[in-house]
């Protein structure tokens, strides 16, 4: 499973870096008009609040297990998940907990 894992988290930064260096290559690198982007209606808002939430949710859960277990290289997933996405965090942080096993 760990490199099923692996692989997902690989996807997680090859698909959506895609989209956005698409977006960048069109408008310039301009975050704060990939912001307003981001809100350009209530779906796309839902959206962000979503992956926002499960952000929040997985930084939580990598907090309190990295603590527990003191493996200190899972709190890797906490920035591919903020400057990636969960698509990219979250995999790799279950590949990051299964790699010893």
């Amino acid at each position: 499973m760990k490199y099923v894992f692996l692989a997902l988290a690989v996807w997680g930064v090859i698909h959506p870096m895609t989209w956005f260096l698409r977006w960048f290559a069109q408008n310039g690198f301009d975050l704060g008009a990939m912001v307003t982007a981001w809100h350009a209606n209530a779906a796309t808002s839902g959206l962000v609040w979503d992956l926002t939430i499960a952000a929040v949710a997985l930084t939580v859960w990598v907090l309190a297990e990295t603590w527990r277990i003191r493996d200190w290289a899972r709190l890797a997933a906490i920035p591919a998940t903020f400057c990636i996405g969960v698509s990219c965090g979250l995999p790799l942080y279950l590949y990051l907990r299964l790699r010893k096993g």
